[in-house]
């Protein structure tokens, strides 16, 4: 079987793509990325080159160049199809063309077209795009380079992006990558997912600093770096001047601020956690999910630490709440007809069903689970809460982003990225437009916590009745240029980009005052700042409001852009065509074009199209057959490309081979050898004893789980005690003395163990804890338990 999963061609010709160095400089919050990818053409004939690569979902493309020799051509922002054909007219003359240009399903994979290079010659693209920096949990903001595009599975009878794709091993090509941080707070530290070099700060006040990564980066995950500041959810405004040669009045010409808001809440209406809620967990079970979490030796597979998380929310949410469990894959099942309420009859039940949950659903095609979610009824005075874990591998990103925000009024979604390559556009956009928060599990993370922080989000209070208030100089108005905003939560950033028309009087201030109502509190913060631009900002802040404006008029559908009339299809891709081309922004609708006019040469011979590999996590092995469109009776899905050895035609066309999905979602592979189950972990051994009250029983199950045996556990027991009591009270104690690492995991839970002991006014607590610290060799105060 020659050449499985390796290069494009059966010859093995050389790839044009060299090496990618990539530079980053982050500034406070926004992070600007300039890529540049060296090609060379080692061939004897023309060469087009095709790079299929992913980027942040929420990035603003803003410059793509191309340096031929001596020669730079700058390329320009047209309508797609305009700068397509453009593009093939270059070619089909001889000239040289670079074509860059967003995918029509989702905006976080790009595809760069080298046209016409000839053999011998060398070109350098750069491009550049802006991005915000997510906060994580942990105050961290977080950069991702994606270096792995995972397969996007696409829904039978729809056209995705061709890719090639190899493993990490055989990538062709290096990467560099360098970053330089700067911020008004010190830079306590950087870390990484992925080797780097010592962190090198620049000034005493430690406010700038340089990090690169290592040589020999192996292309097989992303590169995430965390970054953290001193003080960092401190409200900032940043007010950026218009572009000289634009027009006053006009997006570019006017000055912008870009407004970054950290509400805080009052700590008593923060502790108070509802005890209301349709909690739906939507698990992907596609085949990708039975991959490593990481590359570990030993590392839990995706879909086993699925259903770990999915214990320890099941054991978390309050009594008097209703729930459901749905999985998807080619198709979706659900554990019942509807929404249940919570009870320890129906939580083991779910239970039971979770243990048994694997990969085994076939492809990722989350839209129809969606819509069945939907068309239930929701339940009186239970907000739906959302919860959808995948790891991000769809071809629909936009469809399923619109079916979420036509739905957002009758619920919140949270959602989770699980592994490398999970769709940054596909999760954040489910958060933003489901009114939730997204979390990323990438690498060495443990999905526990971050799922455990959004399930604590889910029951705060909704923050409502949320508006925004202007007090500007006279002479000086305002058009907010973000969506407004429908949720906040504690801790998490809220961006306004707003565009400032009128002339100021210098050392003018403004303020802005955000107010809103939890639990029945009305609150407001107000933040002060100076209008005039600050010195050296480029067009960072309008390329981020144009590409604001460019997403948010891509979501809204054709009518509701037009302003009075019948509805006309062209007018949301006007708007955005122009908006895109005036700003230099990428986006659905433009492509960058760039066409070498200057040599006067055409180029002779044929023209060969290589399409450059990109990395994946995780390939499958493909056998030979003699069609090679369809495996096992079923026909392969086309977006994704890999060579498949073997069979009587090999799935040629025209000297090239038929792109087809060589992953097990599409091959829906098994094995019979049964992996060994890895020991459960201690604290998930103890949390699958809980009851659903949340108490303990006292049972020789229990005594294993704290390490003791059952005598020891019964014959400590004070006498006036119940069981139960007793039970959950050394359940406490072990929590609280072994699992202090693991506190976000369990928090929620001993919390409801709390709530249970209270009920009851359990006598001999005292008594029990004094105990049960005896019994386990621990220290822990019945005020630390919150007894």
């Amino acid at each position: 079987m020659e050449n499985c999963c390796g290069l494009l061609t059966s010859k093995q010709e050389p790839v044009p793509l060299k090496s990618v160095e990539v530079e980053l400089e982050v500034r406070d919050h926004v992070a600007t990325v300039v890529s540049t990818l060296n090609y060379e053409n080692k061939e004897d004939k023309p060469l087009e080159a095709v790079f299929v690569f992913p980027m942040p979902g929420d990035a603003a493309v803003c410059h793509f160049s191309a340096t031929i020799g001596q020669t730079q051509i700058v390329a320009e922002v047209k309508e797609k199809q305009k700068a397509r054909e453009e593009y093939d007219d270059a070619l089909s003359s001889g000239q040289q063309a670079f074509l860059l240009e967003e995918s029509d399903q989702s905006p976080d994979i790009f595809s760069l077209s080298v046209g016409s290079l000839p053999p011998g010659e060398s070109a350098s693209i750069r491009l550049e795009y802006v991005t915000e920096l997510a906060v994580q949990a942990d105050e961290g903001l977080r950069f991702v380079l994606p270096a792995v595009l995972n397969p996007r599975y696409h829904p039978q009878g729809s056209e995705g992006v061709q890719v090639t794709s190899v493993p990490a091993s055989l990538v062709p090509y290096s990467l560099s990558f360098s970053a330089r941080v700067s911020s008004p707070r010190p830079v306590s530290k950087v870390e990484s997912n992925c080797p780097m070099d010592p962190l090198k700060y620049l000034n005493t006040e430690q406010s700038q600093a340089t990090v690169k990564l290592a040589a020999g980066h192996k292309f097989d995950k992303d590169v995430e770096l965390l970054i953290y500041y001193k003080d960092a959810h401190q409200p900032t405004a940043v007010v950026e001047a218009g572009q000289t040669s634009a027009k006053p009045g006009t997006l570019m010409g006017d000055p912008l601020v870009m407004l970054s808001l950290y509400p805080e809440f009052p700590q008593a209406v923060m502790s108070s956690l509802a005890s209301c809620g349709e909690f739906v967990f939507l698990l992907d079970r596609s085949g990708s999910m039975g991959v490593p979490m990481n590359n570990n030796e030993g590392s839990q597979t995706r879909i086993g630490s699925a259903r770990d998380t999915l214990l320890l929310l099941l054991k978390s949410i309050p009594m008097g709440c209703y729930f459901n469990i749905y999985s998807f894959g080619s198709s979706y099942e659900h554990i019942f007809p509807k929404s249940v309420e919570y009870s320890e009859k129906t939580m083991e039940e779910a239970l039971k069903k979770v243990e048994g949950m694997e990969d085994d659903l076939g492809g990722t095609e989350i839209l129809e689970a969606l819509k069945h979610i939907y068309s239930q009824a929701c339940i009186p005075n239970q907000p739906r809460q959302l919860f959808v874990f995948t790891d991000g591998e769809v071809g629909n990103t936009k469809e399923v982003i619109n079916l979420v925000k036509k739905n957002s009024a009758s619920h919140r979604c949270f959602s989770f990225g699980i592994g490398e390559g999970a769709s940054s556009a596909l999760i954040n956009g489910l958060a933003k437009e489901g009114g939730g928060h997204a979390q990323f599990i990438t690498g060495i993370d443990r999905m526990q916590p971050k799922v455990m922080q959004s399930l604590r989000f889910a029951l705060q209070p909704a923050v409502v009745d949320i508006s925004v208030k202007w007090d500007l100089p006279k002479g000086v108005s305002v058009s907010v240029l973000s969506p407004p905003i429908t949720t906040l939560f504690q801790g998490q950033r809220s961006l306004i980009y707003a565009q400032l028309t009128g002339q100021s009087p210098k050392a003018a201030e403004g303020s802005v005052t955000v107010k809103y109502s939890l639990a029945g509190h009305p609150s407001q913060n107000k933040l002060h700042f100076n209008l005039k631009p600050a010195e050296d900002s480029g067009l960072t802040v309008h390329r981020l409001a144009a590409r604001t404006l460019i997403r948010s008029l891509e979501m809204v559908e054709d009518e509701e852009v037009v302003e009075g009339g019948e509805p006309d299809e062209g007018v949301k891709k006007k708007k955005v065509v122009e908006l895109s081309v005036q700003s230099g922004v990428s986006s659905a609708f433009t492509a960058f074009i760039a066409v070498n006019k200057g040599s006067g040469e055409t180029i002779q011979g044929p023209l060969v199209r290589r399409n450059v590999p990109t990395p994946m996590p995780m390939m499958a092995m493909c056998g030979g057959g003699a069609s090679g469109g369809r495996m096992m009776g079923r026909p392969i899905p086309m977006p994704m490309m890999a060579m498949c050895g073997g069979g009587a035609s090999g799935g040629g066309m025209m000297g090239r081979p038929i792109p087809s999905v060589v992953q097990r979602e599409s091959l829906n592979c098994s094995l019979d050898i049964e992996p060994q189950q890895p020991p459960r972990d201690p604290l998930l051994q103890l949390v699958s004893l809980q009851k659903a009250s949340g108490c303990w029983e006292l049972d020789p199950a229990l005594a294993a789980a704290v390490g003791k045996t059952s005598e020891e556990v019964e014959n400590t027991k004070p006498a006036s005690e119940n069981k139960e009591v007793w039970a959950t009270i050394l359940a406490l104690i072990w929590l609280h003395g072994f699992k202090m690492d693991a506190q976000k995991e369990w928090e929620l839970l001993a919390m409801k163990a709390v709530s249970w002991l209270r009920a009851p006014n359990a006598p001999c607590v005292a008594e029990c804890v004094e105990a049960g610290n005896t019994l386990l060799g621990c220290k822990v105060q019945k005020d630390a338990l919150g007894i």
